[in-house]
């Protein structure tokens, strides 16, 4: 590969891309309820507003934690 602006273009594309299909996901699984399970903490006020999604951090962080083990073992 030959560095210079056409490579870096490139991988400029790639990782927009990347970032759209992370935010695709993260938006459909919100809208699947995935941010709403027991256990995800919610706090606000009247002007204010904060959540701690912890359970759903523990489950994507199993997720793919399985996926990378299964695809790392089918590389080999």
């Amino acid at each position: 590969m030959e560095p210079g602006p056409g490579q870096l273009g490139k991988w400029m594309i790639v990782l927009g891309l990347s970032l759209v299909g992370f935010g695709l996901v993260l938006w459909v699984l919100g809208r699947l309820g995935l941010f709403r399970l027991p256990g995800d903490l919610e706090f606000g006020g009247k002007n204010w507003h904060l959540f701690f999604p912890i359970t759903s951090c523990i489950l994507l962080s199993i997720f793919l934690t399985l996926l990378f083990r299964l695809m790392g073992h089918f590389r080999r």
